[in-house]
């Protein structure tokens, strides 16, 4: 099969939609992804506990005010990478369907998730697993490490909360990911809007 198919080929037909606008999908996404988050946080806080709670404990020598003032920074900085960290997710998908497509990509914001897609054709499955699973595999492989090496409390705990942000962030790419792997053969075909993939299978 080719990578990507300027029109839907003959004899296919739409078997499955994700919708991130749809607010019973949103709802659910947004659950799972708490509870990733959650979950990679607090074993990650088990690994590391001395270094993650050193920051939320104040030294007896150090001023109420200095130390809110070191909190506040550090959520600035968490904050500012967590931006960064969305935008570079959004340019990994982008990458990835630029070297398989040479389309035109679309990028955007629906007021709860960053996307980007491919939204005038239709992609093999191979393509779309190595784009939905890129960020979530290139950004592992930055954070986790990262997390467990640091002994400095500050930058052990940026790496802890950026690594999972990205986990549960990543609960759509993964979500697609597991239909295509456990729900369909090499034949399907998917049409990624950004906030919407619909899952094509040819009839027989």
């Amino acid at each position: 099969m080719k990578n990507y198919y300027d029109t839907l080929p003959e004899g296919y037909s739409a078997d499955r939609i994700i919708d991130a606008k749809d607010k019973k999908t949103v709802i659910l996404m947004n659950l799972f992804g708490a509870l990733m988050m959650i979950a990679a946080f607090l074993l990650l806080a088990f690994i590391k506990s001395e270094e993650t709670l050193s920051l939320l404990n104040r030294p007896e020598d150090e001023t109420p005010s200095s130390f809110l003032l070191k909190e506040l920074l550090f959520l600035g900085i968490f904050l500012a990478g967590n931006i960064l960290y969305m935008v570079l997710h959004e340019l990994t998908h982008g990458a990835v369907y630029k070297a398989f497509t040479r389309q035109k990509l679309k990028f955007g914001f629906t007021g709860f998730v960053a996307f980007c897609g491919v939204p005038n054709g239709y992609v093999n499955k191979k393509t779309a697993l190595c784009a939905v699973l890129a960020p979530f595999v290139l950004f592992s492989l930055i954070f986790l490490p990262l997390a467990l090496a640091f002994d400095n409390g500050a930058v052990c705990l940026l790496f802890n909360l950026l690594f999972s942000a990205h986990f549960g962030g990543c609960v759509g790419d993964l979500t697609c990911a597991f239909l295509l792997l456990t729900k369909y053969d090499g034949t399907v075909l998917m049409n990624d809007t950004g906030p919407k993939q619909t899952f094509y299978v040819k009839k027989n």
